[in-house]
């Protein structure tokens, strides 16, 4: 194996979890090879071994000569004057490091659990239909981290106003008198200066944003693989305001379909084929095949304007602007990138365009449609005046640097944090108002679950589970005196908020191959007959 197949390796299993490399065997390997000697003799060989030296372009440990050995021996053989092993630079046993690492490991700290989503995690909420939407009932959950260096000596309640903006300043004040923010599980004041390593927990009342109630239907299952047809506004995994409105809950809760590995991910408001691998091994072969670009992906999208005849190529690199936000912008400091489009058919004023990214860069056929003049049609992010009057063609951003940018896109709102407030925020009710204070108030029913048009076949009826009960049942509600939103009024999103018109079609990789059904916003006219 040479050295870029072991970085690849090694960094699957992090990602992927290999059952045969966990939490300790990290820390036990790496100081295997700090020192050699605590090493069972019996202990078989690691499948990956993650801290290695390596002397030669073949990617070889170097070789210990016999006169090496001789001398570690006799330095090992060494006693003091009295006759007892020398103790200053006594190496730790192997049993010593796991008994170690096990206690800490086995410890009730918040942070010292495995990756990955427990049973307890599942049932922390439940879904209902209303409206078309998938909603999550609002629930109590821990958000936990530590101290960050930039932290280190500012006030706790400045941290949490600057830092996490999804409540006003008052809202943590009164998490921190009510002592629902804490540091290492003791009450602070909201002065307290934070320090190296302080553990910081909050517990608040979730209020998940909807997502479209529109099944996610399975294209292909096996017992090593999970392809889906993932509908727009549903992310991939937990991020931001979603966790039980994502795609890895919503299988896992409702279809049994747990502990699956993600090999690439989709944009929230893209729609199209997504793959989970069921086992590492899997895995890491698919997402190798992605890294190493042996993996041909195929893309629909509607633009703004009549696209240019011909095969269009994009090779202007991307650089990340922010991270903390998501946005991309093409620039000569950002990585090599490659797209080539293709006008399929006019749709009125837009035209349908099929997308080859022959890279995988984030954001990557969204920039590069903006950078060529032709952005998504509703895109709420690349196709906005807060790029300037051009809305980035040909990279003009009316002269903002990327801090203005950043900036005005922080205050227009930012699209994938979307939050819909009915009315002033000032002149909202001061109690609470629950979920069914709401619907009532809106004239909605409770009973019952507006129709939604189901496939033939969802992931229910491929997996063997029969079709949850997404009623709205009124005594899963929950409330928080203490929690901000519960004294909003929270307007359901519309059809704007939750789609964008850009779709993974086709993927195809060495010995397989997967499509999904088009969009109906892709069969608007005899463009189907070209895709198909």
């Amino acid at each position: 194996m040479d050295q870029q197949q072991s970085k690849l390796l090694r960094h699957a299993q992090t990602q992927h979890g290999d059952n045969s490399t966990d939490i300790d065997n990290i820390f036990v390997n790496r100081a295997t090879n700090v020192n050699k000697n605590i090493q069972p003799p019996d202990a078989p060989s690691p499948e990956c071994v993650w801290f290695h030296q390596i002397d030669n372009e073949n990617g070889n440990s170097p070789e210990v000569t016999e006169e090496e050995q001789k001398t570690e021996k006799q330095s090992q053989l060494s006693t003091t004057n009295e006759g007892q092993a020398a103790e200053k630079r006594k190496a730790t046993t192997f049993d010593e490091i796991s008994e170690a690492k096990k206690i800490k490991y086995e410890s009730k700290h918040p942070k010292a659990t495995r990756p990955g989503f427990n049973e307890d995690r599942f049932e922390e909420t439940s879904y209902y239909i209303e409206n078309g939407l998938r909603k999550v009932y609002p629930y109590f959950f821990t958000f936990t981290t530590f101290t960050k260096g930039r932290w280190v000596g500012d006030k706790i309640l400045d941290v949490f106003s600057r830092e996490f903006r999804a409540h006003p300043a008052e809202v943590y004040q009164r998490s921190i008198e009510a002592g629902k923010l804490t540091v290492n599980h003791e009450i602070v004041p909201a002065d307290y200066s934070l320090k190296h390593n302080d553990l910081l927990a909050n517990v608040v009342h979730r209020h998940e944003v909807p997502v479209t109630a529109q099944p996610i239907r399975i294209i292909h299952m096996d017992e090593d693989i999970v392809v889906v047809n993932k509908p727009a506004s549903i992310p991939v995994h937990p991020c931001g305001r979603y966790r039980h409105n994502t795609v890895v809950f919503i299988l896992a809760k409702e279809f049994n379909l747990k502990d699956l590995r993600t090999i690439h991910r989709l944009d929230r408001l893209t729609s199209g084929l997504l793959l989970f691998g069921r086992n590492a091994n899997k895995a890491r072969e698919l997402e190798q095949q992605i890294r190493q670009r042996q993996v041909q992906k195929e893309y629909v999208c509607l633009v703004e304007g009549k696209f240019p005849d011909g095969i269009i190529e994009c090779n202007e690199s991307i650089e990340v602007v922010s991270y903390k936000i998501g946005v991309c912008r093409v620039s000569p400091k950002g990585k090599d990138c490659k797209t080539t489009f293709q006008r399929l058919s006019n749709v009125g004023d837009s035209s349908l365009v099929l997308c080859k990214p022959l890279t995988g860069r984030m954001h990557q056929i969204r920039v590069h449609l903006q950078y060529l003049g032709y952005p998504i049609v509703n895109d709420p992010l690349y196709n906005h005046e807060v790029f300037g009057p051009l809305k980035g063609r040909g990279g003009d951003f009316g002269g903002r640097s990327d801090e203005q940018l950043i900036s005005d896109l922080i205050s227009i709102h930012n699209a994938e944090n979307w939050l819909g407030i009915d009315g002033d925020i000032d002149t909202v009710p001061l109690q609470p108002i629950s979920v069914k204070d709401n619907a009532i108030k809106n004239g909605i029913s409770l009973n019952s679950a507006p129709a939604v048009n189901l496939p033939e076949q969802s992931v229910a009826t491929q997996t063997g589970h029969d079709e949850p009960d997404c009623t709205f049942d009124v005594s899963k509600v929950t409330t928080d005196p203490d929690c901000h939103e519960c004294k909003l009024n929270l307007r359901d999103p519309v059809e704007k908020d939750l789609i964008m018109y850009l779709h993974a079609w086709k993927y195809k990789g060495i010995g397989w191959e997967y499509e999904t059904e088009l969009p109906a916003w892709a069969l608007k006219d005899s463009a189907s007959e070209k895709l198909t």
